[in-house]
């Protein structure tokens, strides 16, 4: 500093003249102590406003010099009969007593197109709070100093200027917008349901609607009221009130739920929330040096019986959240599949999960350790993505039963859709119980069908029955159709050997025909195809090994 610092500046505080406070005192200071006593801000405002004037032209032929510092004058001789009424008498500007809270109204429901809402009304404050719910998709991304993170519980609050009886330009949040709506935010943290059970991103908006004094609370009582009237399931309702102090030489009072006037005058605002519990949030704005554990205390312990007061009020209105959502909120349905299910479900390029939201109207989040979330306001929709996504991470089980969709015909048999994506053979032997030549005899492409899974390959290809469907499946039974009194090949001769791709021929060839009893020993099966001369598929057959 006495190197490369500058001289500091002095700044005098401009303090009114001690004798234009006297000459304010004894002239006015009656006059000034009837007009704050009205209940209503904007007629003692008024009032005020009217004797100030008259105040300065009584007394400006004694000070022409500083007509701005009459004003100044008149000002601290009016914090001086509010601080005197209150330490004096007790009696607050409105007539309340010290612990008094003002009436209170409580509405919800106000408005049925929105997700919920919420009226608190507290003297002539008056707080408009909604709810809207989303999908985790719409959770605001935070870019922290620690990192990014996301919120899935926000809270805005807005001040315009109608609230105060003024007219200007509605501009964006200022400070003291963005720090009362992130009190009133982490006031109701504590009580919001987790993901897992509550999977909603709740987005509130309070609109002051009228001010004289603790909005901000009143931001916390509405959001309780908007956000059970939204059907969210809080752990407890949680209600806010603003404490005041006035101090004196030797005593000091803790006004609850003070007004305006009340804070401009006073020596704190100390806001606290809480349930019937506890406490959940706190701010204070402290305007003296500090305050003595006994001023804590007793603030704490008064603020407790306001809560509880504005509590009770607020269950008149509504006791518990509702149980239904709102008809305009989406459903979400929360499905949890294998981590390594997941590509299934979003498919190459998204494709898959596009298709899914377009068909179903739906919208479908997926977490890294499995978990989706479709949400839709309409529930059938909802449903329908939700059975679509089962569908495709479902584990084919030997021995269930599926409605599939027949999709290929081929010589060997039917090829059938059991899940999305997933489809299985039916083998010409189990597609009837009848003997049937072509497996256009009994199903054609389109078709749907129940079917049950007798086997899954070492190649995980499934195979299908048609057949049997009503009795106990028992996978030591399964065998070829041929061997259960049709004859054929000894053993069965099953369908051994790699299908491939199952679109190549028929290693049967036609095994419904009667055998041609001229044809004797058939001996080595031909490389060749045989010369038929009906229709059917022409096979080939491996030479016998």
């Amino acid at each position: 500093q006495a190197q490369a610092g500058k001289p500091k500046r002095e700044v005098v505080l401009h303090r009114p003249d001690e004798a234009m406070l006297a000459a304010v005192r004894a002239r006015a200071a009656a006059d000034i102590r009837q007009a704050i006593q009205n209940p209503d801000k904007a007629a003692r405002e008024s009032g005020l406003d009217e004797l100030k004037a008259e105040i300065v032209a009584r007394l400006l032929p004694d000070f022409p010099e500083d007509e701005s510092a009459l004003g100044e004058a008149v000002e601290k001789v009016v914090k001086e009969q509010v601080r005197s009424l209150i330490l004096e008498e007790g009696v607050r500007p409105d007539g309340r007593k010290v612990t008094e809270i003002r009436p209170i109204s409580c509405e919800v429901g106000l408005l049925p197109r929105t997700h919920g809402s919420g009226l608190f009304t507290r003297g002539q404050t008056q707080i408009l709070t909604t709810v809207t719910l989303g999908s985790s998709d719409d959770t605001q991304t935070v870019d922290g100093l620690e990192g990014d993170f996301q919120k899935r519980y926000m809270h805005f609050y807005n001040f315009p200027p109608y609230s105060v009886g003024e007219t200007r330009p509605l501009r964006g949040p200022g400070r003291r917008e963005i720090g009362h709506g992130a009190l009133a935010e982490r006031a109701l943290l504590a009580v919001i349901p987790p993901q897992d059970t509550f999977p909603y991103t709740m987005l509130l908006t309070s609109e002051a609607l009228e001010s004289n004094g603790s909005t901000s609370m009143g931001s916390v009582c509405g959001s309780t009221l908007a956000l059970m009237d939204a059907g969210v399931p809080i752990k407890a309702p949680v209600s806010g009130v603003a404490m005041g102090l006035m101090t004196g030489e030797d005593r000091f009072r803790v006004l609850s739920d003070i007004q305006g006037m009340e804070d401009f005058s006073g020596d704190m605002d100390f806001k606290v929330a809480g349930t019937e519990g506890g406490i959940t949030a706190i701010q204070l704005d402290c305007k003296i040096r500090g305050l003595t554990f006994e001023m804590i205390r007793a603030t704490l312990d008064q603020a407790r019986e306001g809560r509880l007061h504005i509590l009770g009020r607020m269950l008149e209105a509504i006791r518990e959240p509702r149980a239904e959502l709102s008809p305009h909120a989406p459903r979400i349905i929360t499905l949890q599949i294998n981590p390594e299910k997941i590509g299934a479900v979003i498919g190459p390029g998204g494709k898959m999960i596009k298709q899914i939201e377009a068909e179903t109207g739906a919208s479908i989040s997926v977490e890294q350790d499995g978990t989706i979330y479709v949400a839709a306001v309409d529930g059938e929709g909802g449903e329908r993505a939700a059975q679509w996504i089962r569908s495709l991470t479902a584990e084919v089980e030997v021995g269930q039963k599926y409605r599939g969709r027949v999709t290929r015909l081929m010589g060997m048999g039917a090829f059938v859709e059991i899940l999305p994506g997933k489809d299985g053979l039916v083998h010409i032997s189990h597609l009837s119980e009848e003997a049937i030549r072509r497996p256009e005899d009994v199903v054609k492409v389109g078709d749907e069908i129940d079917v049950r899974v007798i086997e899954i390959d070492s190649q995980g290809r499934v195979n299908l029955s048609a057949i049997g469907l009503d009795e106990p499946f028992d996978p030591s039974k399964v065998k070829p159709r041929e061997d259960r009194g049709r004859g054929g090949r000894p053993g069965g001769g099953g369908r051994g050997g790699d299908r491939g791709d199952r679109g190549g021929g028929d290693r049967f060839g036609d095994r419904s025909r009667p055998r041609d009893p001229d044809r004797g020993f058939r001996g080595a099966p031909s490389a060749e195809p045989r010369d038929e001369p009906d229709e059917t598929p022409k096979a080939r057959f491996r030479p016998r090994r």
